[in-house]
């Protein structure tokens, strides 16, 4: 059968139908070539395949981002949940610092010559001179006064057989006062030297040719090392010093029978031993302002529950 033959067409459709013509084998190649770029796989998150050759830094470099972001968020937790203790140690640093500075500091001044020795104050002397003790520790003048050798002072007040202990004081920024406690004398022993002022440790602390005055005269069996004689220095230095003021001389054989002699009168005063010295002194003072010595013969302490007048 033969087919119609196509009805002539306007010139815009020619027109449009070449257009046709030309176009469709570029489209065509334009969508194999697209087919040709998209045809390569890609995961569902929207990054590059594990075999795209352009995957591999970008891959890296995410990576290292999101690690270095970890730490410092780890970091910033740690900081925040510490940040009580930093704050209490570095308040005692502080602290220690400070005392260490302020140590140091009044160390270097009380060792430097701000403070050093430039007057000797001597206290306490009612026997001694003053002047002689400050002398023989002129030595210290000058030194610092957290320098001053207490060995040095010790050797210079050996000298004085009156200092029976001393204490000292540093007052700054340039005194120091050395306190002493002299030797209390409890009478003076016979030899043949003379008459020696003893005190209650038997240490000698003068010489005379004549009993001295107002020191009784000791009459102990054994001399200053024998038990009679410490048992005497117990019982003089328990005296009230009205009484002491009145004993003349004090004897003693053995511990346990100390006599002493009362003034012009020769009076006795038998006291037995050093026990109870303190409550015995009371009660002899007692029994004295009732019956004076002068009109009494013998005092009777041994027992101060009943204290006897003959």
């Amino acid at each position: 059968m033969e087919r119609p033959s196509p009805l002539p067409s306007s010139p815009e459709s020619a027109r449009r139908a070449k257009a046709a013509r030309v176009s469709t084998p570029r489209q065509t190649a334009s969508v194999d070539e697209t087919s040709a770029v998209d045809t390569r796989a890609r995961p569902l998150d929207g990054g590059f395949a594990a075999d795209d050759p352009d995957a591999g830094g970008a891959g890296l470099r995410d990576v290292w981002r999101a690690s270095r972001a970890r730490r410092r968020a780890l970091s910033a937790e740690v900081r925040r949940f510490t940040v009580r203790q930093r704050r209490r140690r570095n308040i005692w640093i502080g602290v220690i610092s400070a005392f260490l500075v302020m140590g140091l500091g009044t160390a270097g001044v009380a060792y430097s010559p701000l403070f050093a020795v430039e007057k000797i104050d001597v206290v306490g002397t009612s026997q001694l001179d003053p002047a002689a003790v400050s002398a023989a520790l002129g030595d210290q003048v000058g030194v610092p006064l957290a320098m001053v050798d207490d060995s040095a002072v010790k050797a210079a007040l050996v000298r004085f057989p009156l200092v029976e202990s001393y204490t000292l004081e540093a007052r700054p920024p340039h005194d120091l006062v050395v306190r002493i406690v002299e030797r209390t004398p409890i009478g003076a022993m016979q030899s043949a030297a003379g008459f020696t002022v003893v005190d209650a440790a038997g240490v000698a602390l003068s010489t005379t040719p004549d009993a001295p005055a107002g020191q009784p005269v000791l009459d102990i069996v054994g001399g200053t090392d024998s038990a009679a004689f410490r048992a005497a220095g117990r019982v003089v230095r328990s005296l009230p010093d009205a009484v002491r003021a009145q004993v003349t001389a004090v004897s003693a054989s053995t511990p346990d029978d100390v006599t002493l002699t009362l003034g012009a009168s020769g009076s006795k005063v038998v006291w037995g031993s050093a026990d109870r010295s303190a409550e015995k002194a009371v009660v002899l003072d007692r029994l004295m302002q009732k019956s004076p010595p002068d009109k009494a013969k013998e005092y009777d302490v041994t027992s101060p529950e009943a204290g006897v007048v003959r």
